[in-house]
């Protein structure tokens, strides 16, 4: 299933998401002009390694919580198919998250769930020495947030299966209980893969983030009315 938008409009235009989803596509066209040696520098620098994290943290706890890739990865992404699929996402449900927590508490919030999603994959990998990029975990933070908060909202979405095509308005809870139950059964058959590519404990651990967060941070206002 492929999100194409959702019915619930945004009272506000989403500032923070919009700029999020510059900055992600303005680091990766310049990643895409590097040399394979500086995109290699680039990444040992500013993406997340799970093994230099757990040998900051014998060291000392704040060397591992004061660790930039935590953040930095979140900015990064692997091909082009990584970068558009995130922001498309990223744009359809994050507008509707920024309006209800406003745009500071979204920035905060979405810096929260990436950097939990990360821990989350260090958790089950921490001798790993492949890089974790991209903004996946965050925005699965956003998607935890958006099933609770919005589940009546109707997705539209471009449905493949085999050689049908077709388009169809799907309940954002069954959209977004789908998207977990995929994510949840890929991660549960990849523990102990050396060759899997796809950080799926990341997403498990932003999108329940998300929920939690989401009940703490959001604003209380009884005038709210949001399906």
């Amino acid at each position: 299933m492929i999100p194409l938008r959702d019915s619930t409009r945004s009272r506000s235009f989403p500032i923070i998401t919009v700029l999020l989803i510059i900055v992600n596509l303005y680091i990766y066209f310049q990643q895409g002009a590097m040399t394979l040696v500086q995109e290699d520098r680039f990444l040992h620098q500013y993406a997340l390694v799970p093994v230099f994290l757990t040998e900051r943290l014998q060291s000392s706890f704040w060397s591992a919580v004061l660790y930039p890739p935590l953040v930095t990865s979140l900015f990064l992404h692997g091909g082009w198919f990584h970068v558009i699929f995130n922001m498309l996402y990223l744009w359809i449900f994050g507008d509707n998250i920024e309006d209800r927590l406003g745009r500071g508490r979204f920035l905060v919030f979405y810096l929260l769930c990436g950097i939990i999603a990360n821990l989350s994959h260090v958790l089950i990998d921490p001798l790993s020495p492949v890089p974790l990029v991209g903004a996946s975990g965050a925005i699965a933070g956003v998607l935890g947030a958006y099933i609770i908060t919005f589940p009546r909202s109707r997705i539209t979405s471009l449905l493949v299966i085999f050689i049908f095509i077709t388009i169809r308005d799907i309940p954002a809870v069954y959209f977004l209980l789908f998207w977990f139950i995929l994510q949840l059964f890929n991660g549960l058959t990849s523990i102990g893969l050396m060759s899997n590519s796809v950080a799926w404990w990341a997403h498990i651990g932003g999108f329940l983030s998300g929920m939690i967060l989401m009940l703490i941070m959001k604003k209380k206002n009884r005038w709210d009315t949001y399906p």
